[in-house]
């Protein structure tokens, strides 16, 4: 399996410069997997600066919204990947199964985290993982946010469970929960 650490915390609260600079700590091939799709300019614009801000030459981009799971089974052995996020990924399973006009609940959050579980203990590297904490906010006032914050909580309590550690970033400043 791989050493499997998932970084959390809140919107912009340095989890994902934590998860960069740790990967880029380690000796490999870097994969960066990307999970957010291009909806508008700023997110464009947006993307742009997060690649620029990467280090030349070790990282090796892979843009996948939803097939995170069988992408890491094509992935050179003994690398380093980072996803960069999960929280993104529930999103896009999520419209994907609206656009499709099936459902996606807790048993299908569940199989996802589960398939990609899987694929994590085939994978022969150190895998990274950022999302999202969205459990310590407000409660979302429709349905459809709170059918998100709950499936997001659900990926990330099963992802967490099967790390190797897990990180809650607040403030720029790393606070170890599981290791």
């Amino acid at each position: 399996m791989a050493y499997l650490i998932l970084v959390t915390g809140g919107a912009r609260s340095g989890k994902s410069d934590y998860a960069l600079t740790r990967a880029e700590s380690l000796s490999g091939k870097h994969y960066f997997l990307a999970t957010c799709p291009v909806v508008d300019s700023e997110m464009d614009e947006r993307i742009t600066r997060h690649k620029r801000e990467r280090q030349a030459g070790i990282w090796h981009t892979i843009e996948e919204e939803i097939a995170i799971d069988t992408t890491l089974s094509d992935l050179d052995s003994e690398s380093i990947c980072l996803i960069d996020c999960l929280t993104l990924w529930v999103n896009n399973c999520m419209y994907a199964a609206e656009k499709s006009s099936k459902p996606f609940g807790e048993d299908e959050m569940t199989h996802r985290a589960e398939e990609f579980i899987e694929a994590a203990k085939h994978f022969n590297g150190t895998l990274i993982c950022v999302t999202n904490e969205v459990g310590m906010g407000v409660v979302p006032d429709n349905p459809l946010a709170r059918r998100y914050r709950d499936l997001v909580g659900r990926s990330n309590r099963m992802i967490a469970a099967a790390a190797n550690e897990v990180i809650l970033v607040s403030c720029g400043l790393p606070l170890v929960l599981k290791n």
